[in-house]
């Protein structure tokens, strides 16, 4: 694996901070009362993804998203607008649809038969006369933030000023301009798995360079030493050239023997891997043949759900139907791979033995995200958690 000489290296994390050569303590990875603040000042304010445009391609298409304990709905309307609503009604908070997917004229309760317009105005309720405090007007689905991305729908559940995804994005928008994301179309259907780690533990594997040579062997076969990585204020970019030297794994060869020119894609991308990973929880693997899709929500301190789908442009050829299947068994092993990584570590996160560790000047991305968890939650800087109650207390730190 390559890496730029230390001293080249940009230095991420301001200078003053005592805190920047360390990494986040064990404690923040397990303990109940700060996943309470961290969800409420990181993940309640961030952007996530739901769909693609692609998804819901006419009137009262829909997808949902659940998490951190709330359900949204993802739904274009009438007039061709993508908006999105908590899928909550407003009479007895009864979940208006079910399931990932779907399609309606209107949205109707189930419960008691409240009807919403798709653009979320409240039109229909019966024994309207029977609620004197009723209003009508008022009463209309409660709006969620959204942000269409080059053709994907994000929602978030609080603005807090934070950058947008398009600004988020920014450093890379040329970059990834040729893949043509507004054009992608899904190409198989949302994937869920729960894993025994706090999602934190998902995202700083995600952007750990230093265990590739040591735990992903494919990886490492195919990039050789080209795999680099960088950070930008709330993106990190993973980036790797397949070699040419053939695998010994047959679905490697397969892959490297097979991938046809992407007549989209400039001679410099044709055989580049691309990892994206957005604040705080997402992730977009580019390859040539598709591009996929990662989050990891948070249920419990340590527990998480990955979130996953993959997308591509159509495209018929038999040669390009293989490789898309041959990526597929060569992440199905580095999933796997990552897996047994960071459940363990998770049970080391927990141990009395460990506060923090040590972070490299090459481990850019990893200072970059703790840097900014730190921000947002100063205690974070603590190398053991305080006592309970402590986010009910003035937050001295700041």
């Amino acid at each position: 694996m390559a890496h730029r000489a230390p001293d080249l290296l940009p230095d991420t994390d301001p200078p003053a901070d005592p805190d920047a050569d360390w990494s986040l303590p064990g404690w923040l990875y397990t303990d109940a009362e700060y996943f309470d603040v961290e969800v409420a000042r990181i993940l309640r304010p961030s952007w996530q993804i739901v769909c693609h445009v692609g998804d819901i391609p006419t009137p009262g298409d829909y997808h949902t998203l659940e998490y951190i304990g709330e359900s949204v709905v993802a739904i274009r309307g009438e007039d061709d607008r993508v908006r999105a609503f908590a899928n909550v009604c407003r009479h007895r908070a009864m979940r208006l649809v079910e399931g990932p997917a779907g399609c309606a004229k209107k949205l109707v309760c189930p419960y008691h038969a409240w009807a919403y317009e798709l653009d979320g105005r409240l039109t229909g309720v019966p024994m309207r006369k029977d609620y004197p405090a009723l209003d009508m007007g008022k009463m209309g689905l409660v709006p969620v933030g959204v942000e269409i991305w080059n053709g994907f729908v994000f929602v978030r559940l609080k603005d807090d000023g934070g950058p947008s995804v398009a600004a988020m994005m920014g450093p890379y928008t040329s970059e990834i301009a040729p893949y043509r994301f507004d054009d992608l179309r899904a190409i198989a259907p949302v994937r869920t798995r729960t894993r025994a780690v706090n999602w934190k533990n998902v995202g700083d594997n995600y952007s750990d360079n230093l265990h590739i040579p040591v735990a992903h062997a494919g990886l490492t076969r195919l990039f050789g030493k080209s795999y680099a990585i960088e950070a930008a204020p709330y993106v990190d970019k993973m980036s790797g050239y397949l070699g040419d030297r053939p695998s010994a794994d047959p679905w490697e060869r397969i892959y490297q023997t097979h991938l046809p020119r992407a007549e989209h894609l400039p001679e410099s991308h044709q055989k580049l891997w691309l990892y994206y990973k957005l604040w705080p929880n997402m992730a977009f693997d580019i390859y040539p043949d598709q591009v996929d899709f990662m989050q990891w929500l948070p249920l419990t301190p340590t527990t998480s759900l990955l979130r996953e789908m993959t997308f591509a442009l159509p495209d018929d050829r038999r040669e390009m139907k293989i490789v898309r299947y041959a990526n597929w068994r060569i992440n199905r092993t580095v999933n796997a791979e990552d897996t047994w990584l960071i459940e363990r570590v998770q049970q080391g996160m927990a141990s009395h033995a460990y506060e923090v560790g040590p972070i490299g000047r090459s481990e850019v991305c990893l200072r970059s995200f703790a840097r900014k968890i730190r921000e947002r939650i100063p205690e974070a800087r603590l190398h053991r958690a305080p006592q309970a109650g402590w986010s009910k207390r003035p937050r001295a730190l700041e």
